[in-house]
């Protein structure tokens, strides 16, 4: 299966989106994952806006927040053809609000060794396994990492990924890389947990990170 490998417009404020849309533009990026988490629906309005006015055609996938609606979720599906709308654990008590949505929500577990008795993946489209969560997972022996691997010869639950580096001395996730070498930790892993779409989420400019998707494109190549 051929892997898409997406660059990732994060942030928590203004300055960080508005400077990656700045970089979009330079770069004429046309395809990228959004990471909505920590927008506001007000400022999410201003990020749309701007997407407007770039060439981007396609949000594959997008990482959605509690108090997304049906309407903007229309607005992507059909503007941008996205797919994913990734989840977390306590957005299971939401669903209601996304019904008619739900084979486009897909599922990404934290690590704090709790997995909520109204977390069901089943009721979803599936997974998205955070790889460098799933390290820490694994490290822990978590009972997330146990949720997961007992639906590991499920292929239809892994279809899409965050991608962020790894400290192996830390076993910590990190969202802003200093070198390739917090991207070792990928060529360990199981191959079942990669899926087709897979976000780069990193705090990183476009820039580092267009540089750091060439070096992914090389390891995701061989899974």
């Amino acid at each position: 299966m051929k892997k898409e490998l997406l660059i990732g417009l994060t942030g928590w404020t203004d300055k960080h989106w508005q400077a990656k849309i700045k970089e979009i533009k330079h770069y004429k990026i046309k395809e990228v994952a959004v990471f909505l988490e920590q927008f506001s629906k007000t400022k999410r309005l201003k990020i749309y806006n701007a997407l407007a006015q770039t060439k981007i055609n396609e949000i594959p996938l997008v990482h959605s927040r509690e108090d997304l609606t049906k309407a903007e979720m229309l607005l992507l599906i059909k503007k941008y053809k996205t797919k994913y709308f990734t989840i977390h654990e306590n957005h299971f008590n939401n669903l209601p609000n996304w019904h008619g949505y739900y084979k486009n929500l897909f599922l990404e577990l934290d690590y704090d060794n709790d997995v909520s008795k109204n977390v069901k993946v089943e009721k979803v489209g599936g997974f998205c396994i955070d790889l460098a969560h799933f390290k820490v997972e694994e490290e822990k022996w978590t009972k997330e990492f146990e949720y997961i691997m007992k639906r590991k010869s499920f292929n239809k639950y892994f279809s899409c990924n965050h991608l962020s580096g790894y400290s192996p001395n830390k076993n910590i996730d990190l969202h802003t890389v200093k070198s390739e070498h917090d991207f070792s930790y990928l060529k360990i892993l199981p191959k079942f947990i990669f899926g087709k779409v897979i976000a780069i989420e990193i705090y990183n400019s476009i820039k580092e990170q267009i540089q750091y998707q060439k070096y992914l494109k090389k390891i995701i190549s061989k899974i």
